[in-house]
């Protein structure tokens, strides 16, 4: 607790800050507290009415090479540039005949597909061709491009680690010279044959990443289903599955954790909050989110950012499918994740 200076007090603080020093004792309570306060507010974005008709107008408007990322970025009102302190949320397209060209950075890049087919994302040469619902893996510091054979708009949503990797200092980028594509050197979809079977190759993987670029939806809608049958629901999560690196059964992403949720219908979660910032889609169905004093209804694609260490819950009008991603792998790694249930102490 901060105790009120006196005037000798006040003068020797004076005296600190100006040679850059601050007493401790003036400051602890602000920089030690009792426990976290969120800086951000929870955001709410209704995909048809903010967010569709835009992203279509840019793709009318700019093209992919001129843009080199067609994308619209989710900004929360509190900051310059994320959706939450530690991740961004954009949404990008790319029309048929379009590329965007290879380039890698320090960032991971978890993709959710919006709508659209036909469009692929590279990941170190191996083309993945994306699905409405897909969840795509673009790890740190691999060579990525987008493109799209045939007609139509694709649309997805980009979840990037941006201010984290900022904030750590860390960020490095670099452009590929040649003509967008950076070089196939496997089959289309190649690593989701090798490591998703069960089965893994004898050779050791080194990298953090999961060796999986791509969890197909139609795959990830099963296991829920599947689930369902044991009718083993968390009374504050309903069915939740975590992405997992097949290699180790860890995160995909050493700084991202991404999730698929499924609520049937009339499904309340009890209150919630972890240390985790979240960024959740709805991928199907319909219902409600309630987040802090905020209460949002919930369509199709809607997006919403659930601060860390902020009651939320949601209840499903009809079944409801979620995939999010946070900073919990990240907050794991330094343990500092903590939640807390309705009516419990935190676990600390």
């Amino acid at each position: 607790m901060e105790a009120t200076q006196n005037e000798a007090q006040q003068a020797f603080t004076a005296k600190m800050q100006a040679k850059h020093i601050t007493p401790l004792w003036t400051i602890s309570n602000r920089i030690v507290m009792r426990e976290p306060t969120p800086k951000i507010p929870p955001v709410f974005w209704n995909y048809q009415r903010d967010i569709r008709p835009h992203i279509l107008e840019a793709a009318e408007i700019i093209t992919a090479a001129e843009a080199h990322r067609r994308v619209l970025v989710l900004n929360n009102p509190t900051l310059k540039h994320g959706a939450t302190h530690t991740l961004t949320c954009a949404i990008q397209a790319i029309k048929g005949g379009e590329v965007a060209p290879a380039h890698r950075h320090s960032q991971a890049a978890p993709r959710f597909v919006i709508e659209g087919e036909g469009a692929y994302t590279a990941v170190n040469g191996e083309r993945i061709y994306m699905h409405q619902g897909d969840f795509i893996v673009t790890p740190a510091w691999t060579w990525h491009d987008h493109g799209k054979e045939s007609d139509g708009v694709m649309i997805w949503l980009d979840g990037l680690d941006v201010p984290l990797v900022n904030h750590l200092g860390a960020t490095f980028s670099d452009d590929y010279e040649g003509d967008g594509h950076f070089p196939q050197s496997r089959p289309p979809h190649d690593s989701f044959s090798r490591y998703s079977s069960g089965m893994l190759p004898l050779e050791p993987i080194s990298q953090r990443s999961s060796p999986v670029f791509a969890y197909p939806y139609e795959r990830t809608r099963t296991a829920l289903e599947n689930l369902r049958k044991a009718n083993d629901w968390d009374a504050c999560h309903g069915l939740k599955l975590k992405f997992a690196n097949p290699a180790t059964g860890d995160w995909v992403m050493p700084t991202i954790a991404t999730f698929a949720q499924l609520l049937p219908k009339g499904f309340k979660t009890a209150p919630y909050r972890s240390t985790e910032a979240t960024v959740v889609m709805t991928a199907e169905g319909t219902g409600k989110a309630t987040v802090g004093d905020q209460t949002y209804t919930l369509g199709k694609n809607d997006i919403f950012v659930v601060p860390n260490w902020t009651w939320w819950q949601v209840e499903a009008t009809d079944d409801l499918v979620l995939l999010s991603y946070s900073d919990r792998a990240a907050l794991e790694k330094l343990d500092l994740w903590r939640e807390q249930r309705a009516n419990e102490p935190p676990r600390l």
